[in-house]
């Protein structure tokens, strides 16, 4: 949940057009596009660049680095480095989104699926595994984003990824819901790992809950929340203003 508007979260001296490095816990059915346009929108009239290193689903929560001015440049390494998640999957149904984004298209009995089940399944997914980006995605191909064909209806041929999990942890169960903590390379869709746990127990399940926790060495218990950012730039603007307007 977003802090209250009267929170004492200090903010530095910000210069954006040298550049700055901005950690906002995303918003719950924020795309990180979005997160990227306000921001920029209330730093109008500076006229900078400003982009993120690392998409977040729009039904995901958590970390996400904003970079603005001269340090758009480093946004390539900052989106390279390891990521850390926690999240909640559901098991016993899926969907063809892989989360909630879209309805239950099939449901599957998990009574005979034990708890020592479904901590071993998580070691085939430990190190270096192959996946498939779900068809609700932001991927790109031939130069149309994925998740806008998929809502189209249109077929689109997936191509299989190679990533990197180094740390896969349940760390509790109370089926349906099986909560979990995953630490793993860029590019790996948490969505398309969870479908294809389902499917390792001889069941299904989807996505419920996704938060980024960590980036590189960047952790989300040092981020802005995004309304007291923006409600800071927007005061700190209109004093800008009073100052500068003739007496």
């Amino acid at each position: 949940m977003l802090k209250e508007e009267n929170s004492n979260t200090e903010f530095p001296d910000f210069n954006f057009p040298e550049g700055e490095l901005l950690l906002i816990n995303k918003p719950y059915e924020w795309t990180s596009f979005d997160v990227v346009g306000k921001i920029r929108n209330t730093l109008k009239p500076l006229k900078l660049k400003v982009g993120h290193a690392g998409t977040l689903d729009p039904l995901a929560t958590g970390l996400l680095i904003i970079c603005t001015g001269k340090l758009t440049k480093q946004i390539d390494t900052f989106q390279a480095e390891e990521k850390e998640y926690t999240g909640t999957l559901i098991l016993g149904a899926t969907t063809p989104s892989f989360d909630m984004e879209t309805e239950i298209d099939a449901k599957f009995d998990i009574s005979d699926i034990t708890e020592e089940e479904i901590y071993n399944a998580t070691k085939p997914f430990i190190g270096d595994i192959s996946q498939y980006p779900p068809a609700h995605s932001a991927v790109k191909v031939n130069g149309e984003r994925l998740y806008v064909k998929a809502r189209l209806g249109e077929e689109v041929e997936l191509k299989k990824r190679f990533v990197t999990v180094r740390e896969f942890e349940i760390t509790r169960i109370a089926l349906p819901e099986v909560d979990f903590r995953i630490v793993c390379s860029k590019g790996t869709y948490i969505r398309s790992l969870v479908s294809d746990f389902g499917k390792a127990l001889n069941n299904g399940a989807y996505l419920s809950k996704l938060t980024r926790t960590r980036s590189g060495n960047f952790l989300l218990s040092n981020a802005f929340e995004l309304k007291e950012l923006i409600a800071y730039l927007r005061t700190k603007k209109e004093e800008n203003k009073n100052i500068n307007q003739p007496s």
